[in-house]
């Protein structure tokens, strides 16, 4: 439960541009955290796809991903348009991944990263509430094993398996392993978003224009007033 807060929360406070579908050439970027209330929700995302109907879409996606079913719907919608492209800029981990999946086809840029990983949830109750809630999480990972067991090719022990240990992809790896189709023409980018409620995100990149000399002084300085109080 704590894990969720804490990427709602962190992932909300640092999102750009929510949903921005430009009917002129038919883009729908999906550059948030996937929730009705923290993010964009699947009512947003499905109402503006549709408002695509007979288009071609580009679906630019950098998304630490967010609510199962919110995704599961944004998928079933993509799915009935047919003609929709996955353009991974960045990030498309969890539910944005099934988000991407239902796509026609799927492109990861150079630098982003890939991340699947077994379904969270918010429980609460006795003992008997809490095992149903454990058998429904169980259910959930075997639907989204079979959406990945389609698009990639590879044995369900084996998809169960980078689930269970949270595996992040290199765009080459989403490649190769077939969760994407091709590594897209254009300049690498870097990951922006706090991952720091997953277990093993990759390291945020260094921000180079901070003066970490100053950073260290600054911090050097508490420290001596810490051991002088």
């Amino acid at each position: 439960m704590k894990k969720i807060a804490q990427l709602l929360r962190n992932s909300a406070a640092s999102a750009s541009p929510k949903i921005i579908a430009e009917d002129q050439d038919a883009t729908l970027y999906l550059y948030d955290v996937i929730d009705p209330y923290w993010g964009v929700g699947a009512a947003e995302f499905n109402k503006a796809l549709a408002g695509m109907a007979g288009k071609k879409v580009t679906l630019r996606v950098n998304s630490p991903g967010g609510d199962v079913f919110d995704g599961r719907a944004m998928a079933a919608a993509i799915a009935q348009h047919g003609d929709v492209h996955a353009v991974i800029e960045g990030l498309a981990a969890s539910a944005a991944t099934y988000v991407t999946i239902a796509c026609a086809s799927v492109s990861i840029a150079p630098g982003s990263f890939y991340m699947i990983h077994n379904a969270w949830t918010m429980a609460y109750g006795n003992k008997d509430e809490l095992i149903k809630t454990a058998e429904l999480l169980a259910k959930i990972d075997e639907s989204i094993i079979d959406d990945y067991e389609k698009k990639t090719g590879k044995t369900r022990d084996e998809i169960a398996a980078w689930m269970a240990a949270e595996t992040w992809f290199t765009a080459e790896e989403a490649v190769t392993n077939g969760f994407a189709d091709k590594v897209s023409d254009g300049a690498k980018v870097e990951n922006k978003w706090d991952l720091t409620a997953y277990n093993n995100a990759p390291p945020a990149p260094r921000d180079d224009t901070k003066d970490w000399e100053a950073v260290r002084q600054r911090n050097a300085n508490r420290l001596r007033l810490h051991e002088i109080g």
